[in-house]
């Protein structure tokens, strides 16, 4: 890889202002959301790693827009399912009120809603309101913690540094390569770029996507629309939501598969024989048992290349703890900077952490296979967090962007209104080629 690469994985400040020869150029303003963060610098940022990894894995020109970085940030903003905006976050996710604050609750699973009420002892959504105003946010947090579901108090960012989750999760860079200790060194890819100039630069890579909700999903969509088979695995015991999926799907396949079963764990063993690429997203040590960790993984299978993430990062009290964007906004301050007029906490414009971190997960992707003494890299939100809170804000004149809509008519979900990727491929824009299958519906092999 690259020194440029090198350095602009380890920290992004001022990427996507930087004018550089030989590297993805950025088209379009500077700003356009405003607000006291530079969410347009993480956005583009990242994006530019993105696309420029994969020019230096394939040698096409892969450039990015501000109108496409910004449309594919908010992409389930715009997407319409037979005219039907999508339904973002239930009825108890969101901050609460508390004794001596906010916390901030992600209740969109079943299973995580059910843990807010076991945590608190209570059965109804009135009693669970009434614990939570009489009770400190921390315990709250605590107690919706140990009972496995999702929270975070809102803290200030001062605050947030001053706990051992930030030590632990803002060290170090944003792209983390390693290389695991294993009875074999690390191996080149057997994948290697197509040599004609198609529209799928990477045709034939074979991805084993293990993530859910935004991050990892919205990483492999973006492989997926450049070519490569991407195959999302998913347990039939939790299904993902359907407008995230529908909203991450493009371009995918969407297989089902039991890892708890002797056939379905089977059955991953002989994808993973054939596989380029695994992606991994999910809590911290879930997957262990099943072998899926970088370690297990490249022992048995020395030119696969693996790149995972999580929440809160990989060491600290809190790396095994379940988090989502808005909670990560939420723990580190984000949400008290953006606070709103009333005093109540706010967000950033768009789920930048989620994006941002997929952003990096396709560099990652990219930067390994050019590799060959590197088997796995590692991200968290946190840490993109971190590395959006360190961007110097500029102020610039903000625009308005015009939104780049697509549309699929026909779809196993009817009609889909979508926006594009963020990449120009060899001056054209990068476009879905399919709509997303039927949730589970694709066989677990590989495309012939």
């Amino acid at each position: 890889m690259s020194s440029l690469l090198t350095t602009w994985t380890t920290s992004l400040h001022n990427v996507a202002s930087a004018e550089i020869d030989g590297v993805a150029r950025v088209y379009g303003p500077r700003r356009w959301w405003g607000g006291p963060l530079d969410v347009e610098g993480l956005a583009l940022g990242s994006a530019r790693v993105a696309a420029t990894a994969v020019s230096e894995l394939t040698g096409r020109t892969m450039d990015i827009t501000a109108e496409r970085v910004a449309a594919s940030f908010a992409s389930i903003n715009h997407l319409k399912v037979n005219g039907r905006r999508p339904e973002r976050f239930a009825p108890m996710s969101g901050f609460h009120s508390t004794a001596d604050g906010w916390i901030r609750l992600h209740a969109n699973y079943p299973h995580h809603a059910k843990a807010y009420k076991d945590a608190l002892g209570v059965t109804t959504d009135r009693a669970f309101a009434a614990q939570l105003a009489t009770s400190r946010a921390k315990d709250i947090e605590a107690y919706i913690i140990a009972a496995g579901g999702v929270a975070a108090a809102m803290r200030s960012h001062q605050e947030w540094l001053t706990t051992p989750m930030a030590g632990a999760s803002t060290s170090g860079p944003w792209i983390n390569f390693m290389n695991a200790p294993t009875r074999h060194s690390a191996t080149a890819s057997i994948w290697r770029p197509p040599d004609d100039h198609s529209d799928a630069p990477l045709r034939d890579l074979r991805v084993l996507d293990f993530t859910r909700v935004i991050a990892g999903p919205s990483a492999s969509r973006l492989l997926a629309a450049l070519g490569a088979d991407v195959l999302r695995v998913d347990s039939p015991n939790n299904p993902e939501l359907l407008d995230q999926y529908i909203d991450t799907g493009f371009c995918k396949r969407s297989a089902e598969l039991n890892l708890n079963e002797p056939a379905g764990l089977a059955k991953v063993r002989e994808l993973l024989e054939e596989c380029h690429v695994v992606l991994l997203g999910y809590r911290t040590g879930s997957l262990d048992k099943f072998g899926l960790t970088p370690e297990m993984l490249t022992d048995a299978f020395p030119t696969l290349k693996i790149v995972r993430f999580n929440a809160w990062g990989w060491s600290g009290p809190w790396h095994r703890t379940r988090g989502f964007d808005s909670i990560v906004q939420a723990a580190t301050g984000i949400a008290d900077i953006y606070r709103n007029t009333d005093g109540s906490p706010g967000k950033l414009p768009v789920q930048a952490l989620d994006h941002a971190t997929g952003m990096g997960v396709v560099a990652a992707v990219a930067m390994l296979l050019a590799t060959e003494h590197l088997s796995w890299a590692q991200m968290s939100l946190a840490r993109t967090a971190h590395e959006l809170m360190c961007l110097p804000v500029t102020q610039r004149l903000e625009a308005a962007l015009d939104v780049p809509l697509r549309q699929f008519q026909t779809s196993p979900y009817g009609s889909l209104e979508h926006v594009p990727p963020p990449l120009l491929l060899d001056g054209e824009g990068v476009e879905y080629a399919q709509p997303p299958v039927a949730y589970g519906s694709s066989p677990a092999l590989w495309k012939d």
